[in-house]
């Protein structure tokens, strides 16, 4: 089952990668771009039973590895479903 995780940075959390692309993109002239967050994709393939179980595992795994919960919010899709 194929599970995409996206993980960004929650609000109030200073985000230096995305004001170094922002300035970057102000330089080229891309006056309409406000502000810029940047975050990350996982996207996992996994075996689960179904998508309750799977869902519950992923969690975990955010919850314990894949994201810092204290300045991450991440979701969870599952695309194929």
């Amino acid at each position: 089952m194929k599970v995409i995780v996206n993980i960004q940075l929650k609000d109030g959390v200073l985000d230096p990668q995305g004001k170094a692309v922002h300035h970057a993109l102000t330089s080229l002239k891309f006056n309409e771009v406000n502000n810029v967050r940047i975050g990350k994709q996982i996207i996992l393939d996994i075996d689960a039973p179904d998508i309750n179980t799977a869902q519950a595992r992923v969690e975990i795994m955010c919850d314990e590895l894949l994201a810092n919960t204290v300045i991450e919010n991440y979701t969870i899709e599952f695309p194929s479903c």
